[in-house]
């Protein structure tokens, strides 16, 4: 007997020590290949970098990975008591693996063998942050046994705290988004600290099946889970028996977070992506959780994009119907596989398909499975019968106009870009690039290189009053021949209508948009000082010295142009379109800041000190304030009485100038308040006429005066600042000449500050034959 015990032991210790031999060398030949684990110490998840507007109002973010990272002291309670209940209640007591838990999954899992179910999982958390970070999502025995050992290693270098906040910002909860901060504001549209349990135990239902338990997907599912959340913090007593009664009870109630004009932001988004991509890379804006501060006004934007819209739309409609999107032989099914048709939901418009034609009514049905009725008067533009431009079956742009009563619509072909400044300090408050982000990503504000036209005009007529020129010296309007080059044709330049009109003021020389009295002063002036100065106000880049850039003929950007024209409010300053105010890191630390201006004396907070405090800037004064403020009393002129009349019955202080290129190819308006600079451009993205009459008054400037009318009230748009030196003549606008008593054509001029004499001295001082330009002084 005796040596029947010491037999049988010693067969267990023989056992025993086998077994712990195999044990060590399984642990020891995992332990050779493991990933080095202690960069979880320090590590930081990849967290998205957020766009906000100019009142801190949410517009975009760059990631990756939807995440916002949310340190373990702000995790709420509630959370993690969720989390701890559904994915491993003993936590806070095991060494990294739970051996009950391993055991009862042992046992389950038996069961679950023989009646063909699921098996059971026994990962606690430590072991599933190991497999997040540092292994893959293989299911296999190998995995499991590195699993193990890397999460005791981790509980030995990290604690349960730093355990936990890896685990609850790095899992995957449904929708995109990564780690409790993202999920809560997905789902509920509140930060974690908001949560109830009801609404945390939604939250801890998800990384078993984020796809499966999706509550946007399948509602009774996810609330099936929640409840078995809920019945686990109530076994645990994290909860008392009546709040759990209660929260089974509850509904799920989801409210998605809402971005604020993202899809009417894109053009300007994408550029500042762009932007900082290039400056930092890509991995500090897409993992690093920068904060981008923006100039972006989204009440400007939403207006600015819907009159652009709605210019484009204009012109399109008076070139007629092109025909449908495509048309269906067969209509079952026919709203599948709609993608590349789709646009933004700010625009507002429906596909629909044709299902019966009458004569005064045509009958649709949207892909929301939406019926309603195109009446005729809905299809005026067209000036044809319902039955020559659709057939059934056909697929069409809609916009439900009330009741059911749809119009139709057209995806203009035609395409444009609008741009809204503060020209004091280049801010850029609203910008567009075209009609649809989602049809096409080239921006046409930006991007987009195109000739100018009569809109660079004012910076030639602005370079004539720096070099002796004043409102009312006579340029000669007359034909012209000129020599370009020994290898370029002969080059006669004409005025719009082909009239001449002799002897005028440079202010109707700029009011009339006269090509050849600006060809005048161009000669007179000298190619070499235009190049330089379109040059220094950022218009060109290297221009070729031609006389015809002086009409426009080289190409900018709307962008750019806009941005010169500030100079003329600002009193003659130098400043550069700023797209990004402001870029600090995850901790507040300022990367770039844009706002060169300073602020003397703000630190003097006694009323009784004389020293006010005041703004200043370094912005390179390009030209004098007195010459910016004659080209705006003249592009005042321009809205009174010149190309840009149409705007005359807003009844605002505007002053601005059309564009149009040889052919009516592209067509501008860039105009100002006391307080805006707006500049508009329309053409299309491979250039050809717009037609014999689109100039930039029909086509440009409708949308220039959309955006004011709606975005400008009249106390924004105050009379224009006078500069300091500038005196005011009445004249005759016709000779430039002191007023007479019995003149009809009066006006009052600004002049330089120089002595009288000199200002309205009506001998003519200087003749210059060679332009027939006169001056007086």
């Amino acid at each position: 007997m005796h040596k029947i015990i010491k037999n049988i032991f010693i067969l267990i210790l023989s056992f025993g020590l086998l077994s712990a031999f195999i044990i060590i060398a399984v642990l020891w030949a995992f332990s050779n290949n493991l990933p080095d684990y202690k960069f979880l110490k320090n590590y930081k998840p990849a967290v998205s970098s957020k766009v906000y507007s100019g009142n801190g109002e949410l517009v975009n973010d760059f990631s990756t990975e939807k995440r916002i990272f949310v340190p373990y002291n702000a995790i709420s309670e509630k959370v993690i008591n969720s989390f701890l209940s559904a994915e491993d209640k003993n936590f806070f007591s095991h060494p990294g693996v739970d051996a009950r838990g391993v055991l009862r999954a042992i046992v389950n899992n038996i069961s679950n063998v023989i009646s063909s179910k699921r098996l059971e999982g026994a990962s606690t958390i430590t072991q599933q942050v190991a497999k997040n970070f540092l292994l893959t999502n293989e299911v296999s025995l190998n995995r499991k046994i590195k699993e193990a050992i890397l999460a005791f290693r981790i509980e030995r270098v990290l604690s349960k705290a730093r355990i936990l906040e890896l685990y609850l910002n790095q899992i995957y909860l449904g929708e995109g988004t990564y780690g409790v901060a993202s999920a809560s504001l997905e789902y509920f549209d509140k930060p974690i600290s908001e949560l109830n349990y009801g609404e945390a135990a939604l939250l801890a239902a998800l990384p078993k099946a984020p796809s499966r338990y999706n509550p946007y997907k399948n509602i009774e599912l996810a609330k099936f889970r929640r409840d078995l959340v809920l019945k686990n913090l109530f076994e645990n007593k994290y909860i008392d028996e009546k709040n759990y009664k209660k929260f089974v009870k509850d509904q799920i109630y989801l409210k998605k977070r809402k971005k604020t004009f993202t899809e009417d932001t894109s053009y300007y988004v994408e550029d500042i992506r762009k932007d900082v991509v290039d400056k930092l890379g890509f991995n500090k804006v897409y993992k690093q959780g920068l904060n981008i501060s923006t100039p972006i006004n989204l009440n400007l934007q939403k207006i600015a994009i819907k009159s652009l819209r709605e210019g484009l739309t204009s012109y399109d409609k008076r070139k007629g119907w092109r025909g449908p999107l495509l048309n269906f032989k067969k209509i079952d099914n026919w709203n599948n596989k709609l993608d590349k048709f789709r646009l933004e939901k700010s625009i507002n418009w429906n596909l629909a398909i044709v299902k019966k034609i009458d004569k005064f009514l045509i009958e649709i049905e949207t892909e929301n499975n939406l019926k309603g009725v195109i009446k005729y008067e809905n299809i005026s533009w067209i000036k044809k019968e319902f039955s020559e431009v659709l057939k059934v079956g056909d697929l069409i742009y809609v916009e439900n106009l009330n009741d059911n009563i749809f119009a139709l619509r057209q995806l203009p072909e035609v395409n444009g870009g609008i741009v809204v400044m503060d020209p004091f300090t280049g801010r850029v408050l609203a910008l567009s690039g075209g009609f649809s982000f989602k049809k096409s990503e080239f921006n046409r504000a930006t991007q987009a290189q195109r000739q100018p036209g009569s809109a660079f005009k004012p910076f030639i007529y602005a370079l004539a009053l720096e070099n002796g020129y004043t409102p009312s010296t006579l340029i000669l309007d007359a034909p012209l021949v000129l020599e370009q080059g020994s290898d370029l044709k002969m080059w006669k330049p004409e005025n719009y209508g082909k009239k001449f009109y002799g002897p005028s003021t440079l202010r109707m020389g700029l009011e009339k948009s006269r090509n050849l009295m600006t060809v005048r002063i161009a000669q007179d002036l000298g190619l070499k000082k235009i190049v330089n100065f379109s040059k220094q106000l950022g218009i060109y880049d290297n221009p070729d010295e031609l006389l015809s850039i002086s009409l426009g003929s080289a190409e900018t950007t709307l962008l750019k142009l806009t941005s010169a024209y500030s100079s003329f409010v600002n009193g003659g300053k130098l400043v550069k379109p700023i797209m990004i105010d402001r870029i600090q890191d995850s901790e507040g630390n300022t990367i770039l800041n844009n706002e060169k201006r300073k602020c003397v004396n703000c630190d003097q907070i006694s009323l009784l000190n004389e020293n006010y405090p005041k703004i200043e800037d370094e912005f390179l004064q390009i030209f004098s304030a007195e010459t910016a403020y004659q080209i705006t009393s003249i592009l005042e002129g321009t809205v009174q009485n010149g190309t840009a009349r149409k705007l005359k019955d807003l009844n605002l202080d505007l002053a601005g100038k059309t564009g149009t290129t040889n052919g009516n190819t592209d067509t501008w308006f860039i105009g100002f308040t006391s307080k805006l600079a707006i500049g508009v451009y329309v053409g299309s993205d491979n250039p050809k006429s717009l037609g014999r009459y689109e100039t930039g008054a029909k086509t440009a400037l409708p949308i220039f005066k959309n955006f004011v009318r709606n975005a400008v009230k009249k106390q924004d748009a105050r009379p224009f600042k006078v500069a300091d030196n500038i005196i005011m003549r009445v004249i005759d606008s016709s000779t430039g000449k002191k007023a007479e008593t019995s003149s009809k054509f009066t006006i009052i001029e600004a002049y330089k500050n120089l002595p009288v004499d000199n200002v309205l001295n009506l001998n003519i001082n200087n003749r210059l034959k060679n332009n027939n330009i006169l001056k007086f002084y």
